[in-house]
């Protein structure tokens, strides 16, 4: 028994690490990848670990890219756990911020304490509608979320594109013959108080917060035992009585919304306006597919995906400066980022087969141990035999 115990304990922390050591997996392979560029990755990883936590301001940028992160990767918990796979944040993302900037262009006169709430909610609502369109085409026509989110990204890009080089673009841009897809600065006043001279500002306290937030609505709440039990088990959810229609949408509406509030946060705390190169990733970084990946680095935990949104944000602030420090193309720096995702979403699913397989074992050794039940044809031979 003691021996089995120990064998369990060592087998859930090998689980937890499974992130970590895919990550130094993926560096290992980057480090072969630098050498044959004829770089010293000891070097470029010095560069790395300094641009990211080298100084005040560079700690400062790593924890303003980490914030987008985190509140996607808070949504892809949601999702996740009531298994359905949210790959729609870029968009979710960008309609949060272009009704987040759409109500701060509308109002500029208004005070920013009552500006910045109402925005932060228009961008949390906007996405949530743009999450729940794909969660109520899987809960009513069983479409697959995997597309619906996917094309909802698309066609966000083009609204977006649209919206910043025709209703909302920039005034002075407008008379421009080669204009810039953006729209005029918001008002300073509405600018998310930041820790000055540093980029660092709320947002990152209220993704925080929010992660705390979001442990307790799954752990701690009716709405987060029903999202999670249908993730588990649809059927015996059904069973017992739960909507999974309803809790299907509900789990991709909140997952678009924080997706939408980390577009308004982006907006209002960084860029204090929308601007795009024709591309999802020219105003989101690519933050929507990286939440994904936070999220899985921090097992899919509302309060481990904080450091793990730190690390990866620690990542792309970093690996700048390891780009000027070695000159390596810039494609490097994209094959890096993408070894790390490829690592860690594989090592997620070799942790939940393992998870299987210890669950289908135990199953297997409580049945071998239970004493086989008395028949009646068995019970009554007994009898006829009884003196």
């Amino acid at each position: 028994m003691k021996k089995w115990l120990w064998s369990e304990l060592i087998s859930k922390l090998v689980d937890t690490l499974l992130p970590v050591f895919a990550a130094l997996a993926a560096l290992a392979f980057g480090a072969l990848m630098l050498l044959i560029l004829g770089a010293n990755p000891l070097e470029a990883f010095s560069a790395l670990v300094d641009g990211a936590f080298g100084s005040t301001n560079a700690l400062a940028d790593t924890v303003v890219k980490a914030t987008p992160l985190l509140l996607i990767g808070l949504g892809i918990c949601i999702s996740f756990r009531g298994n359905v796979i949210n790959l729609g944040g870029e968009g979710q993302m960008i309609i949060g911020a272009l009704a987040a900037t759409a109500l701060g262009l509308a109002f500029p006169d208004w005070p920013a304490a009552l500006m910045i709430p109402l925005a932060m909610l228009a961008g949390f609502l906007g996405g949530a509608i743009w999450g729940g369109i794909p969660g109520a085409l899987k809960a009513y026509f069983n479409a697959s979320e995997l597309l619906s989110t996917i094309m909802m990204n698309a066609i966000a890009v083009q609204l977006m594109n649209f919206l910043l080089s025709g209703p909302m673009i920039d005034p002075v841009q407008a008379s421009k013959a080669s204009k810039i897809p953006q729209t005029a600065r918001l008002a300073k006043a509405f600018d998310l108080p930041r820790l000055v001279p540093t980029r660092l500002h709320l947002g990152a306290l209220i993704a925080v917060i929010l992660a705390f937030f979001v442990y307790i609505l799954l752990w701690r709440t009716t709405l987060g035992y029903r999202i999670r039990a249908v993730g588990q088990n649809p059927h015996a959810s059904r069973y017992a009585g739960i909507d999974i229609k309803k809790q299907i949408v509900l789990a991709l509406f909140l997952s678009g919304a924080f997706a939408g509030l980390a577009g308004a946060i982006q907006v209002f705390g960084v860029n204090h306006r929308m601007i795009t190169d024709g591309s999802a990733t020219g105003f989101t970084g690519n933050a929507g597919f990286n939440g994904i990946v936070a999220a899985l680095f921090g097992q899919l935990h509302p309060l481990g995906t904080i450091p793990a949104a730190f690390l990866f944000g620690a990542l792309l602030v970093g690996a700048n400066k390891l780009q000027r420090a070695v000159q390596v193309p810039s494609a490097m720096i994209t094959a890096l980022n993408g070894l790390v995702v490829i690592f860690v979403v594989s090592s997620d699913i070799w942790r939940r087969r393992r998870e299987q397989k210890r669950l289908t074992e135990a199953t297997v050794n409580k049945k071998n141990e239970e004493p086989p039940p008395d028949t009646p044809l068995k019970k009554t031979a007994e009898a006829e035999t009884d003196p």
